[in-house]
């Protein structure tokens, strides 16, 4: 059996820990695909209890006591929330048949251009149609969104019992990846981060990600990246060991939430328009590459290369951004993110946190170096974890008691793994700083106690905005919330409903609370632009040819990608094009100024 292919544009893409953890038990039924994080099997213990009693099913627990607990719990979870999606989507479609007010509420909230819409709307308009007639459309058109997940390849955390190491398949990301793969669900997983050989090459274990008889796949991969030449290696790394990339998920490398991760000044719309020309190539050298892999391993081969998909995310805010990235580009759907932290009925997220949200400005919202990982990571002014961490700061008490170690990826300090935003971390560091303070300038050793202390507990404060949502009692050090919007989430100022949200991305409504929000391609270009200045005015060491060389490329990478959008919105593309040409000419002028130091000649 074929099923019916997405009836939206858009997804929603992994949010923190917390934010998205059950978004597809509230989203999934209206078709909306969404992400769910599995780094976390902590959260998703809880969140397998609190929706068990919730939906009357029955609950297990599943103890740190017991043996690959880690895959079994995130196993567990992914399986009840298939099971309430499924629910939820059978009773949805019986409420639209037999409700006609629900299902003129539903078709406002679909596409445009959607044939399902059409088709509804002309069931609508017959006056009578039969119950039955509408069912049979629903039940061969409709489909419920993906629940698909998010593996953070980086966070593959070394374990231990007793002080022996287990094997790698324990690692934090491998045990993840194992999860998903054992539970019954028929969707995907969104790798992120970059590339990690060994958590791709264990892939391999499961049949899940090889073609059937058929030629379909039952679970499939997907690459979160930021450029064609990331695409194409992980691709066919991929491939030689006979699995296919069913999707790019291509992400602004700075315009977006959570950890970003910048490119070399390639910006958006240029990479967009190498994966629309290149597309075709990529689909027949990897193909290519995959028969070769399957026969490898005795396994039967695609005639055909297998279906492949573009997306994009990353800033996206109003319906003229949203369709012109579908017909521009081509792309399969685009990623909406941190405006869907002001709904409720689509995130997870604690009232005063979503206050925070919808009063953020753009000064409120930046690039901090708060994450262990030692990744920029976008976050927001004024949360309930900057609170915590700031007093323990002030009271010579920094640092967390590091309660989960996901991110203890640090051999610095033992060879376990040791996070940089524990106690014991910034402990030794403070003192290690200490014993040098008088022999380093003031501003240094201030500077260098902030890098120290400002990194802080991800692992608990991206997972409290459920347990505070639900009123599930969180136990240990008070570490508040710690939010990740992107900087697009300060055009957005008031908690919306669902339905609202979707009209707005499909044009038939607005829920800015401004005329001033910049294009989304400008927006990216000023932060690059931003970016770049900060890198070089904020360096600390010396100064080398290879870091020299590094920033003129991206000055030079820029230029290209400002001469790119000038030449673009030539044509009536949006409706701000004058505007957007002068937006384009006064970065190109901040640009030029920008000053790359030169290695002085002895």
């Amino acid at each position: 059996m074929v099923l019916p292919e997405s009836i939206h544009t858009f997804h929603i893409p992994v949010m923190g820990l917390a934010y998205t953890i059950d978004s597809p038990i509230r989203v999934a039924h209206h078709g909306i695909s969404s992400v769910i994080s599995i780094i976390d099997d902590e959260l998703i213990e809880q969140m397998n209890s609190f929706y068990s009693k919730k939906f009357n099913l029955p609950y297990q627990e599943i103890s740190k006591k017991a043996q690959d607990y880690r895959a079994k719990r995130i196993t567990s979870y992914l399986n009840l929330v298939d099971t309430i999606v499924k629910e939820k989507f059978s009773k949805f479609k019986k409420e639209l048949a037999e409700s006609k007010l629900a299902l003129e509420r539903f078709i406002t909230t679909l596409p445009n251009t959607s044939s399902i819409r059409e088709g509804l709307s002309n069931l609508m308009n017959e006056g009578s149609a039969p119950k039955d007639d509408i069912e049979n459309f629903l039940e061969a058109h409709l489909k419920a969104g993906d629940i698909d997940v998010n593996i953070m390849t980086k966070v593959d955390k070394d374990n231990f019992v007793n002080n022996e190491q287990l094997p790698i398949e324990f690692n934090d990301a491998h045990a993840s990846l194992r999860g998903f793969a054992n539970s019954r669900l028929n969707s995907s997983v969104v790798l992120s981060a970059g590339m990690n050989p060994r958590l791709y090459s264990y892939f391999e274990n499961f049949k899940d990600f090889f073609p059937d008889r058929n030629h379909r796949l039952k679970k499939k991969i997907i690459l979160k990246v930021s450029d064609y030449r990331s695409a194409t290696i992980q691709g066919k790394f991929l491939a030689k060991k006979g699995l296919w990339v069913s999707e790019y998920r291509i992400e602004s490398g700075l315009n977006c939430g959570g950890h970003a991760f910048a490119t070399e000044g390639f910006l958006l719309g240029p990479i967009l328009e190498e994966f629309k020309n290149k597309k075709a190539e990529l689909i027949e050298d990897t193909h290519k590459v995959l028969t070769k892999g399957l026969l490898q391993k005795g396994m039967e081969v695609p005639v055909q290369p297998l279906d492949l998909k573009i997306t994009v995310q990353g800033g996206v805010g109003t319906a003229d951004e949203h369709d012109f990235l579908l017909e521009n580009y081509q792309v399969d759907s685009v990623g909406w993110g941190s405006p869907f932290l002001l709904v409720p009925e689509a995130t997870s997220v604690d009232n005063k946190t979503r206050t925070l949200l919808a009063d953020a400005k753009e000064k409120d919202l930046y690039l901090s170096n708060i994450s262990p990982l030692g990744i920029p990571f976008n976050t927001i002014k004024g949360s309930t974890n900057e609170y915590h961490r700031q007093k323990r700061i002030d009271n010579n008490k920094a640092g967390s008691s590091c309660p989960k170690k996901y991110l203890a990826l640090s051999k610095e300090l033992d060879l376990k793994g040791v996070c940089t935003a524990s106690k014991k971390y910034q402990d030794v560091k403070l003192q290690e700083l200490e014993a040098n303070r008088f022999e380093i300038p003031r501003n240094t050793y201030e500077n260098a106690k902030v890098k120290i202390t400002e990194k802080a507990c991800l692992c608990v404060g991206l997972a409290n905005a459920s347990f505070l949502e639900n009123d599930i009692e969180i136990k240990g050090q008070k570490q508040g919330v710690v939010i990740c919007p992107g900087p697009n989430m300060a055009y957005f100022d008031k908690e919306v409903s669902l339905s609202k949200m979707m009209q707005h991305i499909y044009g038939n409504g607005s829920v800015l609370h401004t005329l001033h929000r910049p294009n989304m391609f400008v927006k990216e270009l000023k932060i690059y632009v931003d970016y770049l200045k900060n890198e070089i005015e904020t360096i600390s060491e010396e100064v080398t040819t290879k870091q020299i060389k590094k920033w003129e490329a991206f000055k030079s990478n820029l230029f290209n990608g400002i001469a790119y959008y000038q030449d673009l919105f030539q044509t009536d593309i949006f409706p701000e094009n004058i505007n957007l040409q002068k937006d384009l000419l006064f970065f190109k002028e901040e640009l030029s100024v920008v000053t790359i130091p030169i290695i002085k000649e002895m």
